[in-house]
């Protein structure tokens, strides 16, 4: 007479199913292992892998003289970063085979910084939409280090009765344009400067430049303080130095600087300093690079351009989709940089807010 195992076994023998294990049974030392077995291997197989990552990373190749290297004991090519040497000797010696390569790397990279996509615009810190492409429609206040748009200027002074009485940031009465004294403001931006606000290098450089605020005209000083506010992320800053050694102000006439400054500015968002470079490459008849710092100005909302766009797109420089595009973001852009206040501001103070 069979057990109750064996009839067990019979009857799932004659119905074809899989014999069924108890869950609870613990498991054999020969299935422990294997699994042991399964997971050395996969092991081995994941240290063999990051080996040869490792391998792979670390390997390069002497440019002049083909021995292999560390990566990270090489000497690498200090204007491209593109080929690496394994003592300076070789690199000394390839130095004239690979010149004109280096030229085309950093000129190709370059270029990539130059028409990358601008830093985003600063925001008003009240109404925190984009600052105004004019200059003459927003105001820096030492009083507080920011930077307002007129349209809450505006709003500020018609709650004070007409009278722009206090900061409308910082509710502290504005010595820019409120009598007081010149050490009084000169002093706050100097703590600005200290804390490393560009446009407080600006504000100051162009108190040199007309010799406000009890300080002597010095258009000298001014381009320092330009050169500072730029390097502080001002692109105002290096858009003014450039001007300077376009137009010779207390420098000599330098066209190259005045390039390399106006570059700088554009890539830091001066839609000025890129609407210029635009017209520069246009007159040595450089088209498609004009056309590029044009429609990059158009997108950032600058109206100055929009024409000369449209007139590429009319002698196909540029394609359709191009000039929609760029049509659509600089309307998006004009949008973020409009406001009912805004438009009130600009009818009552006309150019000048004060």
């Amino acid at each position: 007479m069979s057990t109750a195992y064996e009839q067990k076994m019979i009857c799932n023998k004659n119905d074809g199913a899989p014999e069924q294990q108890d869950d609870n049974q613990p498991p054999s030392s020969s299935d422990i292992d294997a699994i042991d077995a399964v997971a050395e291997d996969i092991e081995k197989v994941t240290l063999l892998e990051n080996s040869n990552d490792i391998s792979e990373v670390s390997k390069e190749f002497c440019a002049a003289c083909g021995k292999e290297g560390k990566s990270c004991d090489m000497n690498t090519c200090n204007k491209c970063k593109s080929v690496k040497y394994c003592n300076a000797a070789c690199k000394k010696k390839h130095r004239s085979k690979h010149k004109k390569k280096c030229e085309r790397i950093v000129a190709e990279l370059y270029d990539e910084k130059l028409f990358a996509d601008p830093p985003s615009r600063e925001e008003c810190p009240i109404c925190f939409q984009l600052l105004p492409l004019d200059a003459d429609q927003y105001s820096f206040f030492s009083c507080c280090g920011k930077t307002i748009c007129d349209g809450c200027i505006y709003a500020m002074r018609e709650s004070e009765g007409g009278v722009l009485a206090l900061c409308a940031f910082c509710r502290k009465p504005p010595t820019t344009y409120i009598s007081r004294s010149n050490e009084v403001n000169t002093k706050q931006l100097k703590n600005l400067m200290a804390a490393g606000n560009g446009s407080a290098f600006l504000v100051l450089a162009g108190y040199y430049v007309n010799g406000s605020y009890g300080l002597p005209q010095d258009q000298a000083k001014a381009n320092e303080l330009y050169l500072k506010a730029g390097e502080l992320g001002c692109s105002t800053g290096y858009y003014n130095l450039a001007d300077s050694y376009n137009q010779g102000e207390r420098v000599e006439v330098d066209k190259t600087k005045a390039e390399h400054y106006y570059e700088l500015a554009a890539m830091g968002g001066s839609v000025l300093a890129r609407h210029n470079l635009g017209c520069a490459e246009w007159e040595t008849g450089n088209l498609h690079r004009a056309m590029k710092h044009f429609i990059i100005a158009v997108r950032s909302g600058f109206e100055g351009s929009l024409e000369i766009v449209k007139h590429g797109f009319e002698c196909e420089l540029i394609t359709k989709d191009e000039y929609a595009n760029t049509l659509r973001l600089y309307h998006e852009r004009q949008k973020e940089m409009r406001s009912d206040m805004r438009d009130k501001a600009r009818g009552f103070y006309g150019s000048f807010p004060y």
